[in-house]
Parts: C-alpha cells; structure tokens; sequence
C-alpha cells in the first residue's frame, strides 16, 4: 500500500506535526486523547465513545491484522480523527477482510501516519487533553489556527444524541463461545430474564456479554424516560457508555433517577457517571483522561487487581460518593481516581471501565455475573 498524500495535526498551543495520510481526504477537528492499547485498534475506532476526539495510539506498529465486520462496537465509526506512528506494509490475519487504510476511507475518518506519537503523547500528559484539528488540506498555519478556533470544546456537549441508535432493539447475538464460559456458567438453568440497556453509544459487546448471561436484551435510545424504561417490564436495567459531558445529560440523569429503586442498575463508563450524578455526587474533568487496555483496578470488596480496558475523560468525585450514601468499590491504582461503586440496599452498582472489552483477558467479565445475581437477588 502507498500513502502518498501529506497530512498535519496542528494543536490548540500551537505546535504542527507533519506526517502522511492514512485515511479519507479532508479536515476534522476534536480534543486529542492518546490510547495505550497495543491491540484493539478497530474497537477503538469503533467505538462510539471517542465521538469529537482525535485518538492518538501509542503502540508503534498499527494495521497488522487488518479489519473485519465481526470486531466491531457500532453500525460506523464516530471519532473525528486517527492516528499511529507508523502503518504497517503488511496484514495478515485469516480474519482480515479489509486492510485499515481501506476502512478509514470508506467510513469518512481523517487520520495521519509517520508523526512522532511519543512527543505527542508526553505533551498530552503534561499539558493535559487539548484541541486539534487534522488535515490532508493545503492550508496556510494561520488558516489552520483560525479553523482550530471553530472546533468546539468537548465540555459542556451532549454527544449522546449524535451516536445513539435513537430506536428500540431487540439484540439476540451471543459472543464468541471461548468467550461465553466466563459470564454464562451456572445460568443456563436460570429462568431467562429481561434487561432493558439505555443505549447512550453502547458498545455491542455489553449487549454480547448480557447475552451470554442469560438476559433478554431490549435497547433503548439514551432519551428514553423512566416510565418508557419500566413499561418494558425489566428484570435489571443498564447504563451504558457514551462520549461527551456527563454534566449536561439531564434526561440520562432524570431517567435514572426514576428507575433506581424499583428495578437493579448497572452503570458502565459513561453509565457509572449518571448513576453517579443521579444520587448527586459530584463529576469533574480529568487531566488526559483514561484511554488504553491496560489500566490496573482494584475490587475493594474482593481485593483482587483487574488489568481493564478503559475510555474516559471525567470521572465521579470519591467523598461526594459517600456522602450521598454509596460505597467506593474499585480504585484506579494510577491515580486513585474512582473505578466502581454501589448503592447498599439500593441494588445499584457500576464501574468507569469496560468490563464486556476483555483486555485480562477476562479479569473483568464477573462483573456481568454480579449484576445477573443482584437481578436474581443473589447473594454473590
């Protein structure tokens, strides 16, 4: 394969990166997060969580064993831009059906291979997420500083809308069977019970794993109220990830407010953060956010330690926790910001990370178990 055409990452302090296309022609802009993940990288874009972001992998090597219909976490790409340090010649996996260049065309998606991704990942760490615009245009530098200007910042947005499916869906497919044994065993016997997913950019794999569990999986677009969620008649309902603001989700936070209590919550990613809100803890916006598979988590109720996979830039204030009567129930051993917690007595739980992602490979699926018992009532 050939990148011939010239592509450049300008940032909002002004520093320019110059490298080669890797994907569709053209500008976009978002705030530039770097992902640690030295796989995944079609889960990564896939996901709808990374919408208004420019994601930046730090891996060395990316494209070596292509792309396929099977990995992927939405019905199309959301992420403003792409990048990797170095593309490689060659793809080779008897799953590849198309090769990453390919699919970065054809879903529209902005990217540029060949920059130095460890200058640009120091900078991000120590300056923190920040505004970029990438392009393969001829733009002069003050073009492309005053185009840089117009990308709006992700604080303050509601993204939920732009990636959520917007209709009811029943989902029927299972993971993978070497997957499956993790979540599933034991509950072949148990009566199959239905749970009702709140679908603010989820991710397939969390409607695979509640499979897997056993549940019947009803989605529901992220405005979907309290009273919409519980005419569904759910044995358990969930919150799933998404991009954007958490801050500025009211009706996510209304709606979750009006089920808590009635039927057992799980919250993921950006759910852990409603639940979080909907009992009025306090969120704030991290430095660079947590974006990689290899995050290391502690379960303060089991102290076991999760390598985990993880995309996010706010996180839930631990005192605020407490003070409105939850429990702190996973920690992020890098910084020791909050990775779960849980309601007692309230049958409410949720984590910050992915645990349908399975980056351990599997050290964070019990966490569908868990839910599963909390709907059954349990005691796990």
């Amino acid at each position: 394969m050939t990148l011939d055409s010239e592509a450049r990452l300008i940032l909002a302090d002004g520093t320019i990166f110059a490298g080669r296309s890797l994907g569709a022609s053209g500008t976009a802009g978002g705030e530039v997060v770097f992902n640690t993940s030295l796989c995944g990288y079609q889960e990564v874009i896939s996901d709808p969580s990374y919408k208004g972001q420019i994601v930046c992998m730090t891996a060395p090597l990316i494209g070596n064993y292509g792309t396929n219909r099977e990995d992927e976490e939405s019905e199309r790409p959301h992420l403003s831009g792409f990048i990797v340090r170095e593309l490689t010649p060659v793809t080779s996996n008897f799953r590849s059906t198309e090769e990453l260049p390919a699919y970065l065309r054809r879903n529209g998606i902005v990217a540029i291979e060949g920059i130095d991704t460890r200058a640009l990942t120091r900078k991000l760490r120590r300056d923190g997420s920040m505004k970029g615009l990438l392009t393969t245009e001829h733009q002069e530098p003050e073009q492309l500083r005053a185009a840089l200007e117009d990308v709006p910042d992700l604080e303050g947005r509601d993204l939920v809308l732009e990636v959520t499916r917007g209709r009811r869906i029943q989902w029927e497919e299972a993971p993978p069977k070497n997957y499956t044994p993790e979540i599933s065993s034991g509950f072949e016997t148990r009566p199959r019970r239905r749970v009702v997913v709140i679908d603010y950019g989820a991710k397939a794999n969390i409607f695979r794993s509640l499979v897997a569990a056993n549940f019947e999986v009803i989605v529901l677009p992220a405005q979907a109220t309290a009273a919409e969620i519980l005419r569904e008649t759910p044995a358990g309902v969930v919150l799933s990830n998404g991009p954007g603001d958490p801050r500025v989700l009211k009706y996510a936070v209304e709606a979750a407010r009006g089920v808590l209590d009635r039927v057992p919550v799980f919250g993921i990613c950006l759910g852990h953060q409603i639940l979080g809100a909907a009992i009025g803890a306090e969120i704030f916006k991290l430095k660079f956010g947590h974006h990689g598979g290899n995050q290391p988590v502690k379960d303060l109720l089991t102290g076991k330690v999760e390598i985990t996979a993880q995309n996010h830039g706010f996180a839930v204030e631990a005192n605020s926790v407490a003070a409105r009567g939850g429990r702190v129930t996973h920690l992020n051993l890098n910084d020791g910001t909050v990775e779960g917690l849980d309601l007692p007595g309230r049958r409410a739980m949720s984590v910050q990370y992915h645990p349908e992602a399975a980056p351990g490979p599997h050290d964070s699926l019990y966490l569908f178990r868990r839910f599963r018992d909390l709907v059954d009532g349990v005691s796990s």
